[in-house]
C-alpha cells in the first residue's frame, strides 16, 4: 500500500509517518521508485504500537524508540510486556513537606511495608521495580497524612489486584506477537486501568447510597 493509504488505515496523518519514519521508529517502505515506497501490515501494526505510546501512554519519542527497541527484542511475551509495563509513567503519590529526618524514616518503615507484602503474596518484583517505589512513595504519603493501611488492609486490596491482573493476562492470551501483545498492554495500561478505577467509584457510590437507605429505614443494609 502507499503511504496515502497507510495514513488512512491507521489514522496517522502521512506528516507523521514520514515523521516517524525520519525518527527510526517506522522502517521504511519497499522502494518502488525514487520517492515512492510500498508499505505492507507490519507497518500497519507497527503504527498502531507507536500511537498507542505516543498518544494513549504519553511516552516522548525518544521513551518509544526505547520501548520499541525492546519490543523487538524481546524473546517472550512476558519481556514484551515487561518493555511495555516499566515505560509508561508509574501512579506516585504527590510528596509531603515533611523534614528530611522524617522523610528518611517514614522511607524505610514504606519500604519495610512493600518489602513484607510481597514476601506475603509470593510476588516475584524486585526491589528495583518503579512500580515497588511508586507503591512505596504512596505509602509514605499515606503515613504522612496518618490515613495508612494496616498490613492486613493493604494484603486485601493486594489480592483483588492479583485477580483483576489475571484478567488482564487472560484478555492478552493468544497474542504471540511482541507487537501486538505491546499494543494491547498499552491499552490495557493506559484505558484499562482508569476504566477499573471509574468501576471501583461506582461500586463504592452504590455502597453509600445502600448504606444510607439502610439507615433512613432504621436498619443496617448489608454489603453485597
Amino acid at each position: 500500500m502507499k503511504i496515502s493509504e497507510l495514513s488512512r488505515r491507521t489514522g496517522v496523518p502521512v506528516a507523521s509517518i514520514k515523521y516517524f519514519l525520519r525518527q527510526g521508529l517506522l522502517p521504511a517502505g519497499r522502494a518502488t521508485a525514487a520517492t515512492l515506497a510500498e508499505y505492507g501490515e507490519e507497518h500497519a501494526q507497527r503504527l498502531r504500537l507507536i500511537k498507542a505510546l505516543t498518544t494513549l501512554g504519553g511516552l516522548s519519542i525518544a521513551a518509544t524508540r526505547e520501548v520499541l527497541g525492546a519490543v523487538d527484542q524481546a524473546h517472550s511475551s512476558e519481556s514484551a510486556l515487561g518493555a511495555v509495563s516499566y515505560a509508561l509513567p508509574v501512579p506516585v503519590a504527590a510528596q509531603g513537606a515533611a523534614g528530611q529526618e522524617e522523610e528518611a524514616g517514614a522511607d524505610a518503615t514504606a519500604g519495610a511495608e512493600v518489602a513484607g507484602l510481597l514476601t506475603e503474596l509470593d510476588w516475584q518484583a524486585p526491589v528495583t521495580s518503579p512500580h515497588v517505589k511508586g507503591l512505596t512513595a504512596a505509602l509514605e504519603e499515606l503515613r504522612r497524612l496518618d490515613a495508612q493501611y494496616a498490613p492486613g488492609e493493604l494484603a486485601a486490596y493486594a489480592r483483588l489486584a492479583e485477580s483483576v491482573a489475571r484478567l488482564d493476562l487472560e484478555r492478552a492470551a493468544g497474542l504471540d506477537d511482541p507487537v501486538a501483545l505491546a499494543e494491547r498492554a498499552v491499552i490495557v495500561f493506559a484505558i484499562c486501568a482508569p476504566v477499573f478505577e471509574l468501576l471501583r467509584r461506582l461500586a463504592q457510590e452504590d455502597q453509600v447510597r445502600r448504606r444510607v437507605a439502610g439507615a433512613a429505614r432504621g436498619g443496617d443494609a448489608a454489603p453485597r
